[in-house]
């Protein structure tokens, strides 16, 4: 494992823990040139996820695209990063476990959202904004309505 800091090729494992319920192994690494010290995550090899864009283009999945929308979305907002990380792993997990490998990205969207509306709904609106697209400030405030309704039937 090549050190991020110097590039060098030798480290040594100062620590292992199973992480994401056991499906990936997290290491605490430190590099033998600079001893300076970085975390690596090793995970089980799986066939890989296409999403089906909008436009029909076909685009394998990636995870760290979804962990930037929702960091966007969340941003300024009092979420962990943890919390933002542990969204995105139910999210894989979820599109993982299904049968089909190709998943429309307004699946994605969707899971998302349903997410961002239980932790924060700051962060679901900005989502929201963006994911649906809204066109005027009519259809921005039809969903602010729509999430005061679910608030109040709740």
């Amino acid at each position: 494992m090549k050190c991020p800091f110097c590039s060098g090729s030798d480290s040594k494992v100062l620590d292992s823990r199973p992480v994401a319920e056991g499906y990936s192994i997290r290491r605490r690494r430190e590099c033998i040139e600079c001893a300076k010290r970085f975390t690596t995550y090793e995970k089980m090899d799986e066939l890989p996820l296409q999403v089906v864009k909008k436009d029909d283009r076909r685009e394998s999945f990636d995870r760290q695209k979804l962990l930037q929308g929702l960091l966007k979305a969340c941003q300024k907002r009092p979420i962990s990063v943890e919390r933002i990380e542990a969204v995105v792993e139910s999210i894989e997990k979820e599109l993982r476990n299904a049968s089909d490998k190709e998943i429309k990205s307004s699946r994605i969207g969707e899971l998302v959202m349903t997410r961002l509306r239980d932790i924060d709904e700051v962060a679901y609106v900005r989502f929201a904004s963006v994911y649906r697209e809204f066109k005027d400030v009519e259809s921005f405030m039809e969903e602010i309505k729509g999430l005061i309704n679910r608030e109040v039937n709740n």
